[in-house]
């Protein structure tokens, strides 16, 4: 095996997930007003320690996106923040592109910026202690999206982006997200991830990234948010593995999730189907940001110095999301 590739499965291997905790200071404001805390840095980090605290960072987080602040700050025992991923066996994260920006001559298409300068700050978060990063590629669906452009563009730079991160000794996660607003059917989520994620893949052979040292976390096969015919846990199940079978290469170690706008428990019962049908060789887990801490930062936020309360809602939402990363999930396990 690679280093590459022993990085990945230590991450994502005996149903271990990742933690994704990379939200903009823009997006975890708006996390933090909804539930009346102030947005300060101090209280952006103390939520952020509790949950790399917790034990569940040992038993079931495989590795954790960080943002650029929290990669540079301090626990308040004046450790590194990295350090206290590293010291539970987890693998720090980087978010490392600079957001989605209008798409030249495609407005209401995006492209994510970020690969100007991306192979010094590479080096530099390496340095900090990161050994993978993570880069988002966002496609909408309605009458004119996604264009063949915003397919091959997007594609373009989540290569580039990977084989900049290979070459610094990190493995890059492969994020093509098929957003989930709008009220089309599931079989055209389907039809348009199929299309999305082979010309990555494309791109990605053509940038000769090594397959083996990636984490592809793509959406699962969902209706629209506003659709009118939406499909049984089953049906996610069976159609999210045939779109990935007929889409990714077999050198791909494993495949992690997004939540999508999914809430706690559909982003768990659908994995853990997957997990029961999965009938390929691919490691299926999760990389999930506000399927894992909603319901914590939600109660953390009624008492900011509840430690303690505020970890064990975590850890039983981590617990819940490994044991669908393994198939064994159930929902007399979730109320218990």
């Amino acid at each position: 095996m690679s280093e590459l590739n022993q990085i990945a499965l230590k991450i994502i291997s005996d149903g271990k997930g990742i933690l994704a905790a990379d939200e903009s200071n823009g997006t975890m404001t708006k996390r933090l007003e909804a539930v009346n805390v102030a947005s300060t840095p101090e209280n952006r980090l103390l939520f952020r320690e509790i949950l790399f605290s917790s034990t569940s960072i040992r038993e079931c987080i495989g590795g954790v996106i960080l943002y650029d602040e929290t990669i540079n700050q301090t626990t308040s025992l004046k450790n590194s923040i990295p350090d206290l991923i590293s010291s539970s066996g987890a693998v720090t994260g980087i978010k490392v592109d600079t957001g989605a920006k209008e798409l030249a001559n495609s407005p209401e298409e995006k492209i994510t910026e970020g690969l100007d300068g991306l192979r010094l700050r590479l080096k530099k978060y390496y340095q900090l202690g990161a050994r993978f990063t993570k880069w988002r590629g966002v496609y909408y669906i309605n009458r004119t999206s996604p264009s063949k452009l915003a397919i091959h563009c997007n594609a373009h730079a989540l290569a580039r982006y990977s084989a900049l991160v290979q070459e610094c000794g990190m493995v890059p996660i492969v994020e093509p997200e098929v957003l989930m607003d709008g009220d089309h059917s599931a079989e055209t989520c389907f039809e348009v991830t199929s299309e999305v994620i082979k010309k990555c893949f494309e791109e990605l052979i053509l940038h000769k990234v090594d397959l083996s040292g990636i984490i592809l976390k793509p959406n699962m096969i969902l209706a629209g948010n506003s659709s009118k015919n939406k499909i049984s846990n089953e049906e996610v199940s069976s159609q999210t593995l045939s779109c990935l079978k007929e889409s990714v290469p077999s050198e791909v170690p494993g495949i992690a999730f997004l939540s999508g706008g999914q809430s706690e428990i559909e982003a768990t019962e659908n994995l853990n189907l997957i997990n029961k049908n999965n009938n390929t060789n691919f490691i299926m887990t999760y990389s999930y940001g506000r399927a894992l801490q909603q319901s914590a930062i939600k109660f953390w936020s009624k008492n900011i110095k509840d430690v303690q309360g505020t970890q064990n809602i975590f850890n039983h939402r981590a617990k819940m999301c490994t044991m669908a990363a393994q198939g064994k999930w159930s929902k007399e396990l979730e109320n218990k």
